[in-house]
């Protein structure tokens, strides 16, 4: 097992060999959904190219984990996982598979490291704080050597109101 630390901020901000994406079963095609959440950021700061990769395995059974491209983000993959079901809905088990599934994956490929957000939290209808508590527990019975980093979402107050950098306090509204 890796060491596994826990951090506040954005997913995609991350050094990391590959991030999870929280995507959901669902059967109605990619470019038909509005993307939310990590999904929405990839498709804004990555592009398509993982979507249009990740469409060709069609629907991932709940709890699985598929490997695409990162597009033009800064990372050798991304490991999509079925957190929540087709009523949007996050449990116990998505969430430990998905953990499980996308470790799985990450040994596979020889990551050294990965970032996860709270799969579940959110859109699947979970607290942080239990699902924080389910991925710590699962992750550490994973046989993953490398970093393994759980992201709590943080969007710094700027980048919140649209601007391309901070704001100086002084110059703060």
């Amino acid at each position: 097992m890796g060491k596994i630390e826990i951090t506040k901020g954005d997913l995609l901000d991350q050094d990391v060999d590959a991030i999870v994406n929280a995507w959901n079963r669902n059967i109605i095609p990619w470019w038909l959904l509005l993307p939310q959440g990590v999904s929405g950021a990839i498709k804004r700061r990555g592009g398509h190219a993982p979507f249009r990769e990740l469409a060709k395995h069609g629907a991932i059974p709940l709890g699985g984990a598929v490997l695409t491209s990162a597009g033009d983000l800064p990372f050798k993959a991304i490991i999509h996982v079925a957190g929540i079901s087709l009523w949007w809905r996050s449990s116990e088990r998505s969430i430990r598979d998905s953990c499980r599934n996308a470790l799985a994956l990450a040994e596979e490929k020889q990551f050294n490291s990965i970032a996860l957000p709270l799969i579940g939290a959110g859109t699947g209808g979970g607290s942080a704080e239990a699902v924080l508590d389910m991925m710590r527990d699962e992750l550490t019975t994973v046989s993953f050597g490398g970093r393994i980093i759980i992201v709590q979402f943080q969007k710094d107050e700027w980048k919140r109101n649209g601007a391309s950098r901070p704001v100086p306090p002084s110059q703060s509204a």
